[in-house]
């Protein structure tokens, strides 16, 4: 998943509050320290690049840590094309604009409709833009996920998205998720198989825990983990505890708790009112500070959305709103 993306149990479902939670959720990426080239603004004036930090993903790839994910560009339901494909072309242009060279997306968004959007808008791609694409859920319908980890499938869906994609080889290929009917070991071989080849250069994993982490780095070299994660759902906290130990990024989905949201009158609510700013934007700030190896990639249709991200950056919370905000673990 992408920290916009459904749960493969679940129906995504596109109300405001997912779509704003998932647009604003990697703003908090912003506030952490460092020297590199990434986004700011403010919201009364047009956003600009300003100093913010950056990640090597891989030890070998420098993102900036807020990046795009592009599930929200295709059709209801994730499904087809968007109603306005020429507004889904300026919000990918955009986000490049405004400094993003992440940019997450896989063949089931769509299917196959926001890679191609993808290509269509920004190939030949600016140098440093990172595109990482996912691989091991299939689409029967609008609103359906069904895992598919069979090796001969996962290969044949890093040709689609190389070609879907124009690339010759894929800076960040993930295993979308475990399919249960597959040994995990078969499916990553394949993957190994790709890399090897040179089809793929590095590999992610996404809704694992620790110990599937584990196992996966036995068989070939794991650098990023997308799991959903978010103020009141620690669950993957113990994967977030691994990934910051080991080095490995953590793209988090559903960072301001999907279609749920937050519950009213919190801290996250108090701290936004004290500030004059969203609790979406609160949220993102915590995600943040929360720790240096998160990756957020929010996702909208909107170019006013993404410029909002943006603007999210400035809010910096003060260490007794942290500590606020941190106890609402688990009281959704």
């Amino acid at each position: 998943m992408t920290d916009e993306s459904a749960d493969p149990k679940q129906k995504p479902s596109v109300t405001r509050r997912t779509f704003l939670g998932t647009t604003l959720a990697s703003g908090a990426a912003l506030l952490a320290g460092g020297s590199d080239v990434i986004f700011g603004a403010d919201p009364s004036t047009e956003p600009t690049m300003v100093t913010n930090p950056t990640w090597k993903l891989g030890g070998d790839l420098t993102v900036n840590r807020l990046g795009f994910g592009a599930m929200r560009i295709t059709g209801e339901g994730i499904w087809g094309w968007p109603p306005d494909r020429q507004n889904a072309l300026k919000v990918l242009r955009r986000a490049v604009e405004l400094g993003v060279n992440l940019i997450d997306t896989a063949y089931a968004y769509g299917p196959e409709t926001s890679e191609l959007l993808i290509a269509d808008a920004l190939h030949p791609y600016p140098k440093g833009m990172v595109i990482a694409t996912k691989g091991g859920l299939t689409r029967p319908g609008p609103g359906q996920w069904v895992p598919n980890g069979r090796p001969e499938y996962l290969k044949q869906a890093i040709e689609g998205s190389l070609k879907r994609l124009r690339l010759e080889r894929i800076d960040l290929y993930q295993l979308h998720t475990i399919d249960p009917k597959v040994p995990m070991e078969a499916s990553l071989g394949a993957l190994k198989e790709m890399q090897d080849a040179g089809k793929i250069r590095h590999v992610g994993l996404s809704n694992v825990d620790p110990e599937e982490i584990v196992r996966s780095r036995k068989i070939l070299p794991i650098v990023s983990v997308q799991n959903r994660y978010n103020i009141e759902d620690r669950e993957s906290e113990k994967a977030l505890i691994y990934c910051e130990k080991e080095g490995l990024g953590f793209m988090p989905w559903f960072p301001i708790g999907g279609g749920r949201g937050l519950k009213p009158k919190n801290a996250v609510e108090t701290t936004a009112r004290n500030h004059g700013m969203s609790v979406f934007q609160v949220a993102l700030a915590w995600l943040l500070e929360r720790s240096p190896v998160m990756l957020p990639i929010p996702g909208t249709s909107s170019v006013a959305h993404l410029e909002e991200n943006v603007a999210a950056a400035k809010l910096k919370l003060t260490p007794a709103e942290w500590k606020a905000i941190d106890a609402l673990a688990g009281q959704s």
